[in-house]
């Protein structure tokens, strides 16, 4: 009775560490393993389309082949699949909303594109680069909806505030966006639904004072549904 008690001790007490093993980034001359199969490019729909082969050939899915919400009649099956796609992401964006009631994170609706904004303070530590303890829960909850509403496309975009020159920019943005890149591919992400860039400075979302160059710095996952 006693080694039973004592083994289920040792149990809990070894989940508890483990939940308390902070998260680091793989290295990087690693990336490029973890990123196979990415693509380094704005998701643009010919880009998708382009795409598309890959993605059905690692096990990727399209929306079409989602169930409906309801029945459907006969018709236009472009009408058709549109209302599956209208609910298939309203329903993520709702779970993301739900999930992500954080500060320095937004969800937003485009469309039938859903965008997660990630505030770099609110999931990197302040003077390192890599992901901070709250930025890998914050990850691994988006990852968790991800792989449920796996019939979607990622497009994971880094950005900086105007204060560094174009290359450091472009370099410190690019940074940020393969590391949460990397970590959705350690947390079961199929990175051939990824599309990964860095845009520097461009598109501020904020002033460039001081308090909108911290909202500046962020990273931004468009959520789009796979046709």
């Amino acid at each position: 009775m006693d080694k039973m008690r004592t083994g289920k001790i040792l149990v809990v007490i070894s989940l508890l560490l483990a939940g308390c093993v902070q998260y680091h980034s793989p290295a990087r001359d690693t990336w490029s393993t973890y990123l196979r199969g990415a693509s380094f490019t704005d998701m643009t729909e010919m880009a998708r389309v382009a795409k598309r082969p890959v993605f059905l050939g690692a096990g990727g899915k399209l929306i079409s082949s989602v169930d409906a919400p309801v029945a459907l009649d006969y018709g236009d099956k472009a009408a058709n699949d549109n209302l599956v796609s209208v609910n298939y992401m309203a329903n993520l964006e709702y779970e993301m909303y739900d999930a992500l009631r954080k500060p320095g994170i937004s969800v937003q609706r485009a469309g039938t594109d859903v965008v997660v904004i990630l505030v770099r303070d609110a999931i990197m530590e302040l003077d390192v680069a890599d992901i901070s303890p709250d930025g890998a829960d914050t990850l691994n909850t988006i990852a968790k909806i991800l792989k449920k509403y796996d019939a979607t496309f990622l497009e994971i975009a880094g950005y900086t505030d105007a204060t560094r020159n174009q290359q450091a920019a472009d370099a410190l943005s690019l940074d940020m966006a393969q590391r949460v890149g990397v970590f959705l591919s350690q947390h079961d992400i199929n990175t051939t639904r990824m599309f990964i860039v860095g845009r520097g400075a461009t598109r501020p979302i904020a002033a460039q004072d001081d308090i909108g160059r911290l909202t500046n710095r962020r990273v931004e996952i468009r959520i789009v549904p796979a046709r």
